[in-house]
């Protein structure tokens, strides 16, 4: 009997046992809740206080609470909703034309981590006066990590297909990046090029493209390895347009660095300079075919193209 009833009482022990640590969990879970409501009630708190030190301190409390809100901004997506629903964007970019470097590049930086937020990219894009700043950042920014945040911010905002038209229809918005692309860090060719390949998906962006120098900066970019995958993304975007396939074909060893990315590159890249020496022989016209078809590789190419 008593062996019988071992099972019994080791059975009504787990049982216990588990309704304990269910229990436990239980509390564990409601204290854990209670703590993150309390932390982002601090959080929202916190936001208020240094925007209103932001907008209404000294210099060097506006340079200490624009840093705050920098690291605040790339902490979770609530401190950026508090963030901008205090008020801090405009109070942010008025520090863009600060004369003290890390002012303009903690603000700016504030305003990239923003606008990862999707409901910010509308708050930063409808702040009047505020893509022209950040613009202006892009050109003029006192430190190489402002202008490259600038490039990045103008790369995230980019992401909606509303505000493409507006960066690139703003004064100096694609020129800059061009520039950057062709003479930026490692990093800030990266962010220059990502922000042109959205600004590419645009259809109406092309004319600007190769007006401001854009197309002939990422031809030439071709041959730099850090950026070169990209680069042939957004040529072949630019090159649905005929003027632009026949533009990117004259240019000096467009074709021949599109090839040597097909024979080098990794897998997309080699994939992007396929497509694009595809849609440069579709839009280009009898020339560029010619012209394509005179590199040794391609024979086979040309008449699957042209099939």
């Amino acid at each position: 009997m008593k062996n019988g009833n071992k099972p019994f009482v080791f059975q009504k022990r787990s049982n216990s046992i588990k309704t304990s640590n269910i229990e436990a969990l239980f509390k564990l879970q409601t204290s854990l809740a209670a703590n993150r409501i309390t932390t982002i009630k601090a959080n929202r708190i916190t936001a208020l206080m240094l925007v209103e030190q932001l907008s209404a301190g000294s210099q060097e409390v506006k340079v200490v609470a624009a840093r705050e809100l920098r690291l605040m901004a790339k902490t979770g997506k609530e401190n950026r909703s508090f963030i901008a629903e205090g008020g801090a964007i405009p109070a942010l970019y008025r520090l863009f034309r600060s004369t003290n470097p890390v002012a303009q590049e903690n603000a700016l930086t504030a305003i990239l981590n923003k606008s990862t937020h999707d409901e910010n990219k509308r708050k930063i894009m409808e702040e009047n006066g505020c893509l022209e700043l950040i613009v202006y950042v892009l050109r003029y920014g006192l430190t190489t990590e402002a202008r490259e945040n600038a490039a990045a911010t103008l790369f995230s905002l980019s992401a909606v297909h509303d505000f493409k038209k507006m960066i690139v229809g703003e004064h100096g918005a694609v020129a800059a990046l061009a520039d950057l692309l062709m003479q930026g860090s490692p990093r800030g060719k990266k962010d220059a090029v990502m922000a042109l390949f959205n600004l590419s998906t645009h259809p109406e962006s092309w004319s600007q493209m190769l007006n401001m120098g854009a197309v002939s900066a990422l031809a030439g970019a071709l041959r730099d390895e850090i950026v070169a995958e990209e680069v042939a993304g957004a040529l072949t975007l630019l090159m649905r347009h005929h003027i632009l396939a026949q533009t990117i074909a004259s240019e000096d060893t467009a074709i021949t660095n599109l090839v040597g990315l097909m024979e080098r590159g990794t897998p997309k890249a080699k994939e992007n300079a396929i497509a694009a020496l595809q849609e440069m022989c579709r839009r280009g016209g009898l020339n560029v075919i010619q012209n394509v078809a005179k590199m040794p590789m391609f024979s086979g190419l040309i008449q699957t193209i042209l099939l």
